[in-house]
């Protein structure tokens, strides 16, 4: 029997009280082979949110996959335990993390022809000294951000009922885990490998004096990420396509002509490019400075909690602490956050920093250290708002576009004031140090930014179920570690493949297929387009006062409904193209209709089919999961013989002549994926 079970009569009353395994109870926690399993899923689940994030700039959580695989592995295993599962799921959902706070930035040094290549050094030493910030700033804001209950960390719970299931030996989640995978891979093949589907079905026409249209998105991951989002972002990324693509498309052409291109489907994609992509980033550079404003209380609260926790710990004022409540001693996190500073401001100024640019070692040194300071303080007030975000609307919801942008502008804004003393410098070599540097410190920041984010809410899962804090602290930066060595030949493998953000490392590649890796496109846009002065204002205008509309909607919604039309979402919405964004709302309208059949089967806030209801919704929620894991792992597996064979239609069949079927077919393919998880969803157990 295993030492959970052992311990069921005696965690009976705290699994609704307390800890699942209290303070006073020791079992292992860090094991060999939770190491190594650890290890392989940390890579796994990096590998599939690469490919994800570069495609639509996003990743989802890979914190209840790997909870569900850890713990249907460890119970075959007699005598494992509920905190070894803690153990894995925590190191494996960095491997996420990570990955979204460097594909996120890092890409757009390749936007900006600053790398030919992902520098595979560069950019572990850059994983390992973000990632590490990012574990140590939470060291210090665990306790204050764990011990305010208005937060409600609702993915936590989540995760920590997933792990309450493995501790009774609970069936049936990772069946759906592991379906939901092989339906998401198997689509994922026909659709990037043979191309007998597509993901994408354009239909533009084109008349006198416009074109106006539409598109569908059919990938499997979008869909089942847009299911796991909700209904909220989805409908907001609706508003986003219909003022974009649906008007925005047709009214511009009519006012600035036609583009020059053979098809009226070019036609709205150079439009995009040239215009509406703009309006995007307006909107979510103030949505992203609205989100900062609205949490400014907030994170002062938090920071000032957490130094008065800090001041008492200094003074001796601490009494001994149980196990549960046993963190990292803060003297190592200080002394580790200083020794960190030490590299940071090397890899500024010797790699960043082209050591061909022309300017001076002083300046060289002052833009170095300045943006060294600027990573410490400035990363850890950002890593404080990420952390509180956690717990307010889970880390998957937390907007990391706004904060990002919030942290470039800071920091760009500062260098064109520093750039300003240095009149022997001409414009083209202001833009370039300055968008390489900015760019460079915010690869760090976001890093950072990331982890802090996810691990606050695991820390959260460690307080649920009674697992040991510098234990699963230990497991983060081991975490890091691994993650930091593995992503940059991922990216690199991916870049080689498909082209990322209209830079393809080869002539005559497949532009449908190409990465878009929106965040960072949208971070080169404002690093170059501050430093140059060239941005579209006009459009960046539109898109700014479609936010201040958005926001003062959101305001009225939230106040008197109840609901949210967040404005990042709307922003991404116009930012991104129609292949990316609209099987995301396709999945939410999906998750909105079996909600309201739920509500309709059930008796709705009935105390007795409450467990029901969770039951049907936890099951989509691994359902959804496993789709995104399957089909973003089939995108990161072929692209290993697309780069050997330096083709991504190495694997196709279907022939020139009846590629026009694939979208039709493709199309008839999603809707049977869309009534098989409402099937899958709704049976009864």
């Amino acid at each position: 029997m295993s030492a959970t079970n052992n311990m069921k009569g005696k965690t009976g009353e705290s699994n609704n009280h307390g800890p699942i395994i209290p303070a006073d109870v020791s079992l292992p926690e860090i094991t060999l082979r939770v190491i190594v399993l650890g290890v392989i899923l940390t890579v796994v689940l990096a590998a599939a949110n690469a490919y994800l994030g570069l495609k639509v700039g996003t990743t989802v959580s890979a914190s209840i996959p790997a909870a569900v695989i850890s713990m249907g592995i460890l119970r075959f295993f007699k005598n494992s335990n509920i905190l070894e599962n803690t153990m894995v799921q925590i190191m494996a959902s960095v491997g996420e993390a990570l990955t979204a706070g460097i594909a996120f930035i890092l890409p757009a040094l390749i936007i900006l022809h600053v790398w030919d290549k992902f520098n595979y050094w560069q950019t572990v030493v850059t994983g390992l000294l973000g990632g590490g910030l990012g574990v140590l700033f939470t060291i210090p804001l665990r306790r204050a951000l764990l011990q305010d209950r208005t937060l409600r960390y609702p993915e936590a719970v989540a995760i920590g009922n997933v792990l309450k299931a493995s501790a009774n030996r609970e069936k049936g989640d990772l069946n759906s885990l592991t379906v939901g995978g092989i339906v998401g891979a198997v689509i994922a093949l026909f659709q990037t490998g043979f191309q007998v589907l597509t993901d994408s079905f354009q239909y533009w026409v084109r008349a006198e004096t416009t074109i106006f249209g539409f598109g569908l998105g059919l990938s499997p991951a979008l869909i089942a990420a847009g299911y796991i989002v909700g209904i909220n972002v989805a409908l907001s990324l609706l508003v986003g396509i219909v003022l974009g693509w649906i008007a925005g498309v047709p009214v511009l052409t009519w006012y600035y002509g036609m583009p020059d291109a053979e098809t009226a489907n070019q036609m709205a994609i150079m439009m995009w490019r040239s215009h509406i992509r703009y309006i995007g980033v307006g909107t979510m550079l103030i949505g992203g400075l609205w989100t900062l404003c609205t949490l400014f209380k907030p994170v002062i609260t938090s920071m000032a909690t957490s130094f008065a926790t800090l001041r008492e710990i200094r003074l001796g004022n601490r009494k001994a602490s149980v196990r549960t409540e046993r963190d990292i001693p803060i003297h190592y996190v200080f002394i580790a956050a200083i020794i960190l500073l030490v590299p940071i401001f090397f890899l500024i100024a010797f790699t960043i920093i082209p050591q061909d640019a022309p300017i001076s070692s002083g300046f060289r040194y002052f833009i170095s250290g300045f943006s060294t300071l600027y990573i410490l303080i400035g990363g850890f007030v950002f890593c404080s708002v990420m952390a509180y975000f956690a717990g307010l609307i889970g880390s998957t919801n937390s907007p990391v576009s706004g904060m990002l942008v919030s942290a470039l502008l800071v920091i760009c804004l500062i260098f064109i004031a520093f750039f300003t003393t240095q009149t022997e410098w001409s414009e083209e070599m202001k833009e370039m140090i300055g968008s390489v540097v900015a760019i460079g410190s915010l690869v760090v920041i976001g890093a950072a930014l990331a982890i802090s984010n996810d691990t606050m809410q695991d820390l959260k899962v460690g307080e649920i179920v009674g697992a040991t804090p510098w234990k699963q602290q230990v497991m983060l930066i081991l975490g890091v570690v691994v993650s930091s060595f593995v992503i940059p030949p991922i990216l690199q493998l991916l870049y080689n493949a498909y082209g990322i953000g209209g830079v393809f490392p080869r002539p005559d590649m497949n532009p449908a297929q190409m990465l878009a890796a929106p965040q960072a496109g949208l971070m080169a846009t404002v690093a170059k387009g501050a430093f140059s002065h060239q941005l579209q204002w006009g459009m960046i205008g539109i898109g700014a006062f479609i936010a201040v509309v958005s926001i003062v909607i959101d305001e009225i919604l939230k106040k008197r409904f109840g609901t949210r039309l967040p404005v990042l979402a709307v922003g991404l919405g116009i930012y991104l193209p129609l292949d990316s964004s609209v099987p995301v709302v396709i999945g939410g309208i999906l998750a909105y209709i079996i909600q309201a059949r739920l509500n309709r089967l059930y008796h709705r806030g009935e105390p007795a089919d409450e467990p029901k209801v969770h039951a049907h919704r936890h099951r989509g929620l691994l359902l959804a999961c496993g789709i995104v894991a399957g089909a973003s792992l089939m995108g990161v597996i072929l692209a290993i013989p697309f780069a050997i064979q330096q083709s991504s239609d190495a694997l196709r069949i279907m022939p020139d002549e009846y590629m026009p079927f694939a979208g039709i077919l493709s199309v008839i393919v999603t809707f049977l994926l869309c009534a098989w998880i409402y099937r899958v969803v709704l049976k009864k157990t």
